[in-house]
């Protein structure tokens, strides 16, 4: 499609089926240091431990909290004996480690030995005395962060029910205690009368401290109280979620742990676009205010002056063209994103899109290209990486956010990339990280500047053509 057709409206492609994506067991990297009494175990061949040992890179120095089970042709051939194995280990790590909780995850081989962890997990967990969770991270079935979104759904079963657990819990939670650090009682019950009467709202989605910290806060000026986040920073603090509890996700990836908090813990989803960008971080706290029936205080004005801090950033970008191949599932929200920033998108690729989990932002998304004057972009499910490249020799888009695997080759033939994976571990939620966003999208627009004005851009195209 050329953008002299300009569709008013959201168009959906499917091509192959397969998942162009890092692999979702990569997930352990940030869980193991959000939740920080767990223990994860990776169940695995050793091409599994390689990639981890290569994704993590030098956080192997930091003692983290993950080990690789490997199996041998012994298991695949059905040689040893499943749980006595995994016992051994899980024995091990409560001798060395004692952790609150061994997360198990599962990859593609133990899919295709179809070993049933699910039902090895209750009994070892018996009889050793730990909680286990279980979780499926396999790259045949999950994209890239949908390995996250096992876990949290997995997770989500062993949040506590009892309210009276919730008021124990409060005065050790890790939030509470940071943002009321050296205050007194009466401060704090009287800060406790400005929150308004609502249900209890619990968020979910694994995001720095900082920032869990910042969307709290954001949400307590509007009078809104969060009851808790899934995951929480220590897994004796999971917040309670009980029948009839509001939920909410900060992140696109994690239908799975929606659909989980509905069907399995009754509990009412707020569909509200994601709070990316100072545009979405709004959205998403007018949806949660609306739900409540609050009149937020003051969002206009919040974002209006985050925008003017992002100028000397929009500037460089407003006018250009963004073409999204598809690897993290957050591509929905940053074309969004850009595109009120004022670039153009031609296509969106996206290794899995649940329309449900995901209609605000796509309402969000097509509502943005409205107002701001610019043809919808084609969303493309499991896109071909073949007819993608083609489609970017003809559009010739001025960036292309792209899985580490394209970028070097589409910029050996002259093609600005990002990599997708930098936007999962950067700071992007919340209207004060909006700047970190465009840090990393500008960044290959910039360096091309710079290289322009001394003068090197001849010498580029002759290595190039070498």
């Amino acid at each position: 499609m050329t953008l002299a057709q300009e569709p008013s409206s959201l168009q959906f492609e499917c091509e192959t089926g397969n998942y162009h994506t890092f692999c979702p067991i990569s997930c352990v990297a940030w869980l193991y240091q959000k939740i920080e009494d767990s223990f994860f175990l990776v169940i695995g061949t050793k091409t599994c431990g390689y990639f981890l040992q290569n994704a993590m890179g030098v956080m192997i120095f930091a003692e983290p909290r993950y080990a690789m089970a490997e199996l041998e042709e012994g298991d695949i051939s059905a040689q040893l004996n499943d749980y006595e194995e995994l016992k051994r280990l899980c024995l091990q790590i409560k001798r060395d480690r004692n952790p609150s909780v061994i997360v198990w995850i599962g990859t593609c081989t133990t899919e295709i030995i179809k070993m049933d962890l699910e039902g090895l997990a209750p009994k070892l967990e018996a009889e050793i005395g730990i909680p286990i969770v279980t979780a499926r991270a396999n790259g045949l079935d999950y994209a890239f962060t949908q390995g996250e979104d096992t876990v949290l759904a997995a997770m989500a079963h062993k949040c506590p029910k009892s309210v009276k657990e919730e008021e124990e819990k409060e005065e050790r939670n890790a939030i509470h205690k940071l943002l009321n650090f050296g205050r007194k009682k009466e401060d704090i019950k009287q800060e406790e009368s400005e929150y308004k009467d609502h249900p209890p709202l619990v968020l979910f989605g694994s995001l720095p401290d900082p920032v869990v910290t910042n969307l709290t806060l954001e949400l307590k000026k509007q009078g809104v109280k969060i009851s808790g986040w899934l995951p929480s920073k220590r897994y004796t603090e999971l917040p309670v979620i009980d029948e009839g509890y509001y939920v909410s996700g900060v992140n696109p990836f994690l239908s799975r742990t929606a659909t989980t908090l509905m069907r399995r813990r009754k509990c009412k989803l707020i569909g509200a676009p994601f709070p990316i960008g100072p545009d979405g971080t709004r959205a998403w706290i007018e949806k949660i205010c609306s739900v409540f029936n609050i009149e937020p205080q003051g969002l206009e004005e919040r974002e209006a002056k985050i925008w003017e801090s992002l100028e000397d950033y929009i500037k460089l970008i407003r006018g250009k063209s963004v073409f999204f191949m598809g690897d993290n599932l957050l591509e929905i929200s940053l074309a969004r994103f850009l595109i009120r920033c004022g670039m153009t998108c031609p296509e969106i690729g996206i290794p899995y899109m649940d329309k449900r989990y995901q209609k605000a932002e796509l309402d969000f998304l097509e509502k943005t290209c409205n107002e701001m004057g610019v043809p919808v972009p084609k969303i493309v499910e499991k896109p071909d990486n073949y007819n993608q490249i083609q489609r970017i020799y003809e559009l010739k888009p001025d960036l292309v956010i792209t899985g580490m695997a394209h970028a070097n080759p589409l910029e050996a033939r002259g093609i600005n990339t990002k990599w997708s994976v930098e936007f999962t571990f950067a700071q992007i939620h919340g209207f004060t990280n909006a700047r970190d966003i465009l840090e990393l999208a500008t960044r290959p627009l910039r360096r091309n500047n710079n290289l322009k004005e001394l003068g090197w851009e001849k010498l580029v195209k002759e290595e190039a053509k070498i």
